[in-house]
């Protein structure tokens, strides 16, 4: 190991922790601010929130909203910024190199003579290969001259800013929609003059038919010119219904540009249905009557229900039931979306319909083989609807069976004579003071031991010494025995025999002890000026003890 680069290494991280701490040190001396400093700022801060204080400048006079984070406003450390400013937010770094313009499509910038080296072998041309040429045919064989050499395309490079990048209509040429206009309205002329030729052809050669046929009137031949007359009309009246219209007087103001009603004039329009004022409402803005406007009509005679009829029918219900379908499974943890994945939700919502017919057909078929189906044709058994069958059984005059078998008894699905804990009859054969219990023993514990007649006995007489008892206690509530009446105790556990407390005085200890508590528990009647007075009698000692509240005690509730 090199003892030189090792103690190199070593001073240049002395320094370097030197450095670093110094830095830190001034960064904290800086930052620090004693308590009244750190108010008056907190204040001066909520002052501006309020708008009371003219708000913060930056360096270049520039106000500061105060509602900016502070984390936002104050710059890094490392900036050295000795005054509060948005500088730091701001992108300060210009790039000169950001361009408005466009591709200068088509441009050519030199035409060569001859063919050069490392050019396009089909066209001549510098700017691209042969592999990405595809104006020319290639010429095999051919000399290269300034007639057959393709002049070099201009290529451009520069880079566009964040607008210039996202910008549809950057490089539009609008010349070149108008040739497009131009092209249609032309194909229009020439559709609408063959369908007139056309037209006008069938109408003459009608004419001629009938002219040479005997019988025929002068009105026929009125009527005939007037069809020609009318066949020559300009065709544009035909398609008047996508006329764009100018309609005035809007809500908003002004004139906007609507398209022509395609209602058919023939049928009623919908607020004339009916025209009684209370009948439903018509919004003549969006042209709409929700409610049905004759409820009354039979309604195979009517063909106007109201709007909200298409919303409750046909498709629209289905849509409506997808989409309360895909609420509740995004509800209940799936990850569905309506607007998001509508194929996915309607999927989902076809397995769900699936899934749930099939499952009500599996409940349905459970019941009836349960229960049966009282729908079906098919015949029940005699043995089931009338309780007989063919089967014949004789029996004697004492009931036995002389021939045939009996029918068996149904017996239950519990177990039946079964006796727990020496117990020689079951539980709830017995009942006593709305209690059941074992008739064996008379017990009323379900899972006790069965002591037969002598735990009927002892029983017996626990009851009857219960009876004695209770009839002892009434008896003694009934005469109380007299006590005597004991002192109270002042202080302490000792109550000498010649003390003998003044009613007067207990009276009016009683009433100072309740206006010093008073004056504890409120403290706006406590006096400036406390008179201490360290003479306690006799009476203001068992004044404090009669007002005194024992936490221990648990009726101090109900002192008073």
């Amino acid at each position: 190991m090199n003892t030189d680069n090792f103690w190199a290494n070593t001073a240049i991280l002395t320094v370097f922790d030197a450095i670093k701490t110094n830095c830190l040190f001034l960064v904290l001396a800086v930052a620090f601010k004693s308590r009244e400093d750190h108010r008056k700022q907190m204040e001066l801060e909520e002052a501006r929130k309020a708008g009371l204080a003219p708000a913060e400048v930056d360096e270049d006079g520039k106000e500061i909203n105060p509602h900016i984070p502070q984390y936002m406003s104050s710059a890094p450390w490392y900036l050295n910024s000795e005054r509060p400013s948005l500088k730091h937010q701001r992108k300060w770094k210009s790039d000169p190199n950001y361009t408005k313009s466009w591709y200068d499509r088509g441009a050519k910038i030199y035409q060569a003579d001859k063919f050069r080296k490392g050019a396009c072998e089909n066209c001549g041309a510098m700017t691209h290969d042969l592999k990405s040429c595809m104006e020319r045919p290639r010429r095999v064989g051919a000399k290269w001259t300034d007639k057959n050499i393709a002049p070099d395309e201009k290529i451009e490079t520069f880079e566009l800013d964040y607008d210039g990048k996202r910008d549809r209509w950057n490089g539009y040429d609008a010349a070149s929609y108008a040739y497009v206009i131009e092209r249609y309205e032309a194909r229009d002329e020439s559709r609408k003059k063959y369908l007139k030729e056309q037209q006008l052809k069938k109408l003459e050669e009608k004419n001629g038919n009938e002219s040479g046929e005997d019988g025929v009137s002068d009105e026929d031949d009125n009527e005939d010119d007037l069809k020609v007359d009318e066949a020559k009309v300009d065709e544009s009246k035909q398609m008047d219904f996508a006329k764009v219209e100018k309609r005035v007087r809007t809500t908003g103001g002004g004139s906007t540009g609507t398209v022509r009603n395609l209602r058919i004039r023939e049928d009623t329009a919908k607020y004339l249905l009916n025209l009684d004022v209370n009948s439903a409402h018509y919004d003549p803005k969006t042209r709409s009557m929700r409610e049905d406007p004759l409820p009354d009509m039979d309604p195979n005679e009517k063909f106007y229900a109201g709007d909200n009829q298409n919303r409750v029918s046909g498709q629209a219900l289905e849509f409506k039931q997808l989409n309360i379908h895909a609420w509740e499974a995004f509800d209940k943890g799936h990850d569905v979306h309506m607007q998001a994945a509508p194929s996915q939700a309607e999927l989902l919502y076809k397995n769900f319909k699936v899934n749930k017919e099939k499952l009500k057909s599996e409940v349905k078929e459970t019941v009836m083989e349960k229960y049966g189906n009282a729908a079906t044709e098919e015949q029940l058994p005699r043995e089931l609807l009338l309780g007989q069958s063919e089967r014949e059984v004789e029996y004697d005059r004492a009931g036995r069976i002389i021939k045939g078998q009996e029918l068996a008894l149904p017996r239950s699905k519990y177990e039946e004579d079964v006796h727990i804990n020496n117990h020689t009859s079951v539980w709830g054969s017995w009942w006593r003071d709305h209690q059941w219990g074992y008739k064996c023993c008379k017990q009323t514990i379900r899972n006790s031991y069965c002591t037969g007649a002598a735990g009927i006995e002892a029983a017996e007489a626990a009851a009857d010494l219960m009876r004695d008892n209770l009839a002892r206690k009434e008896a003694a509530e009934e005469m109380p025995a007299q006590t005597e009446e004991k002192k109270l105790a002042t202080w302490g556990t000792d109550i000498p025999d010649d003390l003998v407390l003044d009613e007067k005085l207990l009276a009016e200890a009683l009433k100072k002890e309740d206006e010093r508590k008073k004056e504890q528990k409120d403290e706006r009647k406590r006096k400036y000026n406390v008179k201490w007075n360290d003479e306690v009698t006799a009476e203001d000692m068992e004044a404090y003890r009669m007002k005194k509240i024992h936490h221990d005690d648990p009726m101090k509730e109900f002192l008073h």
